[in-house]
């Protein structure tokens, strides 16, 4: 999806320089390919005003928006290989994407909870540190709020990992304060637009109780057009027990097996949570066995740079860890596939081996 325009177009629209006819018409048989995506006010491809129309609000925003986001990129230590990256990632994914968002939330109007899954390595970080600058711009405000968030406190992990000692490290379903997460997200809902409200924003620090961390004080929002709530099991569903029939690595052993079917029965209890979802955004990498790789050289990076970090082998029992609990190849089909009248994602967004996306559907 990246390589349709030359990157001196993006460099001249930056400048706010005149574009040539020809390099218009690039951009205009461009969006022609791309205009479902993001189901782009559904454009008749021969309505040429229309289109030029959207050239120019894209053009604008580009334009007013590029100084903030590869400034906040830079911040974050985010980097793009190549830098010029920035521009086609802008213009083909994050743009429409906000744009999508603020038009979702107008037409349903009051706070609009997008629901983001996506392991490590897939770009909820990033994603969401670029949606907060683009909403902005669009005049919208932004909370994003994780998974993590709505942990269950240390002492009852505790308690419920001396129940169940195959609970090794928190994140699985069973780990989390559903109750936490529906009184939040009932609380952001009822609280009108357009008025200041303080709501109290559950937060996790990991870094607690030796790294199995613990809440900490809440943030306070006071307004939310669009909420993101992004995490690596958000609006999963359960499957039917038949799906675990044979064993799929690293699923190897009848302990295994039980420990699947019990984190998918526990499934069930996060469903009223879901429900508060006004849509769903998957970030699927292209072979789910990516998350192990991205992991490694995470923890590589972290090493080298003089801190502590996980060996090779703990990282990859981490990962298949997380695995044998919801295992990809199992939940990920049945949520992103048209195929399955069970799937629950409204957009499908694949990532490469390189993090970046390259293909981005709508299924409903």
């Amino acid at each position: 999806m990246f390589e349709n325009l030359p990157i001196r177009i993006f460099e001249l629209i930056i400048r706010g320089a005149h574009l040539s006819s020809s390099e218009h018409e690039l951009l205009v048989d461009d969006l022609r390919k791309n205009c479902d995506l993001f189901h782009i006010s559904d454009i008749n491809t021969a309505d040429l005003k229309l289109i030029a129309e959207i050239i120019d609000l894209r053009s604008q925003l580009l334009r007013s928006v590029y100084p903030d986001i590869s400034q906040s990129l830079a911040l974050q230590n985010i980097q793009l290989d190549p830098p010029s990256l920035i521009f086609p990632l802008l213009w083909h994914y994050w743009l429409p994407l906000a744009q999508r968002l603020a038009q979702q939330q107008e037409k349903i109007g009051r706070t609009f909870i997008q629901g983001l899954l996506g392991g490590q390595g897939t770009g909820k970080t990033t994603l969401g540190i670029v949606l907060n600058i683009l909403l902005r711009h669009l005049g919208k405000t932004f909370l994003s709020i994780s998974l993590d968030d709505i942990y269950k406190n240390y002492a009852d992990r505790q308690k419920l990992r001396d129940r169940r000692p195959d609970l090794i490290w928190r994140g699985p379903p069973s780990t989390h304060d559903i109750d936490l997460g529906i009184e939040v997200f009932q609380q952001l809902r009822d609280r009108p637009l357009n008025k200041s409200q303080a709501i109290a924003i559950p937060r996790f620090d990991k870094s607690l109780h030796n790294g199995a961390g613990d809440r900490t004080d809440p943030e306070i929002s006071y307004n939310a057009d669009i909420v993101l709530f992004e995490g690596w099991f958000v609006g999963m569903r359960p499957l039917p027990i038949s799906a675990f029939r044979n064993f799929v690595p690293p699923i190897l052993s009848e302990c295994d097996r039980d420990f699947a079917l019990e984190c998918n029965a526990n499934l069930y209890n996060y469903l009223p949570l879901w429900e508060y979802l006004d849509g769903l955004i998957v970030l699927v990498p292209e072979d789910y066995q990516y998350s192990m790789q991205w992991r490694i050289e995470a923890e590589r990076k972290l090493v080298n740079s003089g801190k502590t970090g996980m060996s090779d082998q703990e990282i990859t029992q981490f990962v298949e860890y997380f695995w044998k609990a919801l295992h990809p190849e199992l939940f990920m089909p049945r949520m992103i596939d048209r195929d399955y009248g069970s799937s629950c994602a409204d957009l499908v967004i694949e990532i490469s081996r390189s993090h970046l996306p390259t293909r981005i559907y709508a299924i409903n």
